[in-house]
């Protein structure tokens, strides 16, 4: 692969982080999400730090994965842990490393930081390509299972 570099998200990545969230939606769940909504949620992000932050991945110079950060306190380890959200890898460069080369830059900021515990994500049970890459990065599905309610 070429020249990968991987970076916190600026606003200027905002249309690509838009555009890539709606067709995760539609790719992973068969969503059609509503675009002013996303667009809404994407600016809140980058708007106010403490709801989270992007992670995006170039490659030549162009913007071609992302992913946002939300942060978790957790009062049995009295730290924070950071949830892995919103993964997009383009079409073309799945396969290719990209997610692994930013999970990589996360988990070396983690190392770093005496305040967050570690890393987690959740995965659509059926998305089994996206279960693949995380157990062959390191992660485990073997503690959890998630349970949601959404209106």
């Amino acid at each position: 692969m070429n020249s990968v570099r991987v970076r916190y998200a600026t606003f200027d990545d905002e249309s690509f982080i838009i555009e890539s969230q709606l067709k995760m939606a539609k790719e992973t769940e068969n969503l059609d999400l509503d675009r002013v909504t996303v667009t809404s949620g994407v600016k809140s992000v980058f708007n106010d730090s403490q709801k989270g932050f992007y992670i995006v991945g170039e490659v030549n110079g162009d913007v071609v994965s992302c992913l946002m950060i939300t942060p978790e306190w957790s009062d049995w380890r009295s730290n924070w842990v950071w949830w892995i959200q919103s993964v997009y890898v383009a079409d073309e460069m799945r396969k290719s490393g990209i997610f692994s080369n930013m999970y990589t830059f996360i988990k070396e900021i983690v190392s770093k930081k005496s305040d967050v515990a570690g890393i987690r994500l959740y995965v659509d049970n059926t998305n089994l390509n996206a279960r693949q890459v995380y157990r062959k990065i390191g992660m485990t599905d073997e503690h959890y299972r998630l349970f949601e309610w959404m209106k």
